[in-house]
């Protein structure tokens, strides 16, 4: 039988298995037990040796490291962390998440980047487990895992939004009762037996609720978990002394991540008849006629639109992330914007600039739009971008030309450089090209100048 805690390092059985380490100096000692498991799992990369853990510590870096290249390299080779679904290493692992979780919410403010890649990474971890195991196995372990979860209060369906927002589930697969997803099989019949006459409620619950949903159901709820325990240690930081071996790790990490994601944070799309569109300082000079009439000042009728639809998008993706439409990728804010300082420092100042230069001043009047250019960049709505508000609302990506003459047509003073573009991104991406092919700004400044901000 595959360990409990082999999908939930949180269960008992997974407390007792970290209860059993002599002490936090053993995770940074070479482990030959571990080694071996990872040498001879079946199909295990054994040449590249970045990717064999020799420490339990090697393990919980190396957790993240697959995460990431596991989302973002389509190079991907996923032998190389094979030994990561061998039931054998669920008891090392277990104790690799415990470590991490408390590194990281060590190191980490509530709600950064690092704390939602650790719980993101523990959701893919759990679903490419399941599909690796036995069928018999798997569907053992998802109902004694969800037995003892759902021993707790019932689940409400609003806790499921996220994952009908992004169409893997619809409220429609889910069987309610007075708001609550009835997910067990006794609880299921007893509650609707009196309802069918022409077959067994068992059978009904066997349609209705089939194992895609429990797994969608088991997976989001021990990412709940994960999340709760982070934040259940940094409740306790003011009042507890974190152990060396435990800073040291969130280090070890902090550098980890920030180089492992620099790897695919270029964020451009490639080819095209001007090159590769990457991430920049802003060059004012390339901005479409639109654009450098909203900068210029909007008079009263069409302030709103122009500042917080039309500007904030355009000034946004022209800094961090040109090659949007070129690319199949859903990005945030933060994946380009790590820490917000282009953001806070850049973006916000030079909309608020043209905001001012209304007539009247649109905060003048209508302070309410700094919340809603605010939304438009993914940070809900508040007062102030702030990390742990990303993804309530999606980042509004710029109007095309055609929107623009629709609906802010004393915008649209086109010029000869306006022929064939469709979107004000186009028609800064070839300015910034033929700017930088005239002389007129260096080439690096007009591609690439600080990309790695």
């Amino acid at each position: 039988m595959v360990l409990v805690s082999y999908l939930n390092p949180l269960s008992e059985e997974g407390r007792g298995i970290v209860r059993t380490l002599g002490g936090l100096e053993e995770i940074s000692l070479d482990n030959n037990d571990l080694m071996n498991i990872v040498i001879h799992t079946n199909r295990q990369t054994i040449s590249n040796q970045d990717v064999v853990p020799e420490t339990i510590v090697d393990l919980a870096i190396n957790r993240i490291k697959w995460y990431i290249e596991r989302k973002n390299n389509k190079e991907f080779n996923p032998n190389d962390y094979s030994y990561f679904f061998n039931e054998a290493i669920a008891e090392y692992d277990t104790i690799a998440f415990h470590i991490l979780a408390q590194a990281i919410a060590n190191k980490f403010r509530p709600g950064s980047r690092e704390v939602k890649l650790f719980v993101e990474s523990q959701g893919l971890m759990i679903e490419d487990r399941l599909t690796k195991l036995p069928l018999s196995d798997r569907k053992e372990l998802v109902e004694e895992i969800l037995s003892d979860l759902l021993i707790q209060d019932g689940i409400k369906w609003s806790f499921l939004k996220d994952l009908i927002a992004t169409k893997k589930l619809s409220l429609t697969d889910l069987v309610l009762e007075n708001g609550e997803i009835v997910l067990d099989r006794e609880e299921f019949v007893n509650t609707f037996d009196d309802k069918f006459s022409d077959r067994s409620p068992e059978r009904v619950y066997d349609i209705l609720i089939g194992d895609n949903l429990r797994e969608l159901i088991l997976t989001k709820l021990l990412m709940q978990n994960t999340e709760n325990y982070i934040k259940s240690i940094q409740d306790q930081l003011s009042m507890v002394e974190m152990h060396p071996a435990i800073v040291e790790l969130g280090e070890m990490l902090d550098e980890t991540i920030t180089e492992t994601l620099a790897r695919y944070s270029t964020f451009y799309a490639s080819g095209g008849t001007y090159g590769n569109m990457e991430i920049g300082k802003l060059i004012k000079e390339a901005f479409p006629p639109c654009i450098a009439n909203t900068v210029e000042g909007v008079s009263s009728g069409g302030r709103n639109d122009a500042i917080v639809l039309l500007l904030t998008s355009f000034v946004s993706y022209a800094r961090l992330y040109p090659g949007i439409f070129a690319s199949d990728r859903t990005v945030k804010v933060s994946d380009i914007d790590t820490n917000l300082n282009i953001t806070l420092n850049e973006i916000l100042p030079l909309i608020y600039e043209a905001a001012d230069n209304c007539n009247p001043p649109l905060f003048e009047d209508q302070p309410q739009e700094k919340i809603n250019i605010i939304s438009k960049l993914g940070f809900g709505m508040h007062d102030e971008v702030n990390l742990e508000n990303e993804g309530e609302t999606k980042w509004y990506t710029p109007m095309s030309c055609e929107k623009i003459k629709m609906h802010l047509p004393q915008l649209c003073r086109e010029n000869k450089d306006c022929a064939k573009i469709n979107n004000p991104l186009s028609y800064y991406s070839r300015k910034k090209w033929i700017i930088a092919k005239n002389g007129e700004l260096s080439s690096k400044k007009a591609s690439s100048e600080d990309s790695a901000d």
